[in-house]
């Protein structure tokens, strides 16, 4: 990798810093990025590690997901944004990428903070929070499925007529496509689809974290 290197804070999952996460940290890291995935659910219990195979793993990532503070957790990005801006190493250059909850985080991460430019993988409530757009000065990629059973086809409309016309978003919607169609190994993982969506990303964090 080139250095200094840009660097990507990914979001995680209601599923905490797990494989899928750390996976993708590897594959980032590959395409040369320095990438750094925060424990966001710290506060709860540190440490969690659970993957979407079980239904006892996913009662215990709902309980996780509806304890979770959003706000304290912007800030945590925040936080992880201006240490790695500072590592040795890194260009100064950050970006931020986040899947289903984190793609909410992602979105009040463009939103909120300083980052660079960022990345929202099917975001979970994010119709609540569309009125935030106003304050987005740069850089905004959002992967939309159109058939995402937590983002119903109304809540898609509030997000999609809202910030479609922003000068800083785009938007692209996959059609027949169910939540988490991008996380390998999962129930509605899409390889065609995944790999169309990760490389609209890699294009996007290459030509805005340049």
């Amino acid at each position: 990798a080139q250095t200094p290197a840009p660097a990507v804070v990914v979001i995680q999952e209601i599923f905490g810093v797990n494989k899928v996460m750390r996976d993708i940290c590897d594959g980032l890291a590959a395409q040369g990025f320095v990438a750094v995935c925060p424990d966001l659910f710290w506060r709860i219990e540190p440490g969690i590690d659970i993957t979407d195979q079980s239904e006892a793993e996913w009662k215990r990532a709902f309980e996780l997901f509806n304890a979770f503070d959003v706000d304290a957790g912007v800030s945590d990005i925040a936080a992880t944004i201006a240490a790695v801006r500072g590592l040795e190493g890194v260009s100064g250059k950050v970006g931020a990428v986040g899947y289903c909850l984190g793609g909410l985080l992602a979105f009040l991460t463009a939103t909120r903070t300083d980052a660079d430019a960022c990345i929202s993988y099917y975001g979970v409530g994010l119709e609540k929070h569309v009125g935030e757009a106003d304050k987005l000065a740069r850089p905004l990629l959002m992967h939309i499925a159109e058939k995402d059973q937590f983002v119903p086809p109304e809540a898609q409309q509030v997000i999609l007529s809202a910030l479609k016309d922003h000068p800083q978003i785009q938007i692209h919607t996959y059609a027949g496509r169910d939540h988490a169609f991008a996380r390998e190994g999962g129930a509605h993982y899409d390889a065609e689809d995944a790999a169309r969506a990760n490389g609209r990303s890699l294009t996007f964090f290459q030509t805005h974290l340049a």
